[in-house]
């Protein structure tokens, strides 16, 4: 969904660079096996109960296909995967290897700066509307996400926002956690992929990928616990 994937604070500062000198942050993120296996994760995501008032395109044009659902403790939809590469500019994410770029994203790191796509795992989600708000779902900036594809998890936050009615699109970095092509111009995956996002968790400092990882884990093993005490909702208490 690149064509449409101008961040809510982007349109005026699509091709704006840093102002201040770059400062150090953490290393590029490599996938590493989870202790919650896919399987487990999507084993308590299989039924929908939608959340979202109708459903959300894949691209501009496409059916509008894709309900958002939920449970007490998670929100979840599966879908595509376009590559956000917006945010801080770097070597693989700005306006030459991204048509689209825009150098802001929804949510800002603990300095002030926008997050960098292509170091920091996180998922766009779609701007609030009358088809759904994810604020109303206790979800903000650096929510705790497991983003599912094929046999792997990786945990991300909540880093920006895209279009009203479209839905699918991680960063540059989750992408390549993944094993798929993070190409903003041409990669992805064109379905299969499934984002799990909890409420009323919080990652901090946002841009870093492993407080996210820690914390990912610690709500996963709770959330996939459901399957072998009773099956979903089979709970003890919510997750956050």
């Amino acid at each position: 969904m690149r064509i449409q994937s101008l961040t809510l604070a982007a349109a005026s500062a699509a091709l704006l660079a840093p102002t201040t000198p770059p400062t150090a942050h953490p290393q590029p993120t490599v996938w590493r096996e989870s202790t919650v296996t896919a399987a487990e994760l999507l084993a308590e995501v299989r039924d929908c109960t939608p959340v979202s008032r109708g459903r959300f395109r894949s691209d501009s044009g496409a059916p509008a296909t894709i309900p958002v659902c939920g449970t007490r403790d998670v929100v979840f939809w599966k879908a595509d995967m376009d590559i956000d590469c917006d945010g801080r500019p770097g070597t693989r994410c700005n306006v030459r290897t991204d048509p689209y770029f825009a150098a802001s994203t929804a949510y800002s790191q603990s300095d002030g700066r926008p997050l960098s796509a292509e170091r920091l795992p996180f998922i766009v989600v779609p701007a609030p509307s009358r088809l759904w708000d994810y604020r109303d779902h206790g979800i903000g900036g650096g929510s705790v996400v497991a983003v599912v594809y094929r046999d792997r998890v990786q945990y991300a936050v909540v880093g920006d926002a895209g279009p009203k009615g479209i839905i699918g699109e991680a960063s540059y970095a989750t992408a390549k956690a993944l094993g798929i092509r993070a190409d903003p111009h041409g990669g992805g995956a064109p379905s299969g992929v499934t984002y799990i996002v909890f409420k009323n968790t919080k990652v901090s400092p946002i841009e870093d990928p492993a407080v996210a990882v820690t914390e990912g884990e610690r709500v996963a093993r709770r959330f996939a616990v459901g399957s072998r005490v009773g099956g979903p909702g089979g709970r003890r208490g919510p997750i956050g």
